[in-house]
């Protein structure tokens, strides 16, 4: 087994779509990192009706990440639906750009977009001239 199919069975763990009340849905998409220690944590999606209150799987993985382990820094991501990702899986620009906040090595982490021939892009590919790069070369 390797790397990608650890990281995609354990976020697949995570899911199972639920409504959480009238207003929040749940674990509609679910995501899993890699620290760079090589430990693997998992996050699920919640999305409330209000939209402030949203958290995308990605970052509820890395916030689980920092949580338990006090790691900032990401080897790899996958982040999926009910399959794996093909051709996408792709964090969107709140992930993007909390994911290079977290920690400017975070920039080289493999985002898996197509699971079946392990296609994977970097996050810094994703986030080409980003502004916060003078601020952590200061």
């Amino acid at each position: 087994m390797d790397i990608w199919e650890e990281m995609y069975l354990k976020a697949k763990e995570q899911y199972h779509p639920e409504e959480v009340s009238p207003f929040i849905d749940a674990h509609h998409v679910v995501a899993a990192v890699q620290s760079e220690s090589g430990e693997i944590f998992t996050g699920f999606c919640i999305e409330g009706a209000s939209g402030v209150m949203n958290l995308c799987a990605e970052r509820v993985a890395a916030l689980n990440m920092y949580i338990n382990s006090g790691e900032t820094k990401i080897k790899r991501i996958i982040a999926f639906r009910k399959e794996p990702p093909k051709n996408g899986g792709m964090p969107c620009g709140a992930c993007r750009e909390f994911l290079m906040q977290l920690a400017y090595e975070n920039r080289n982490m493999e985002i898996l977009t197509d699971y079946e021939s392990r296609k994977t892009v970097l996050l810094k590919d994703m986030v080409p001239n980003w502004w916060g790069d003078k601020r952590y070369n200061e």
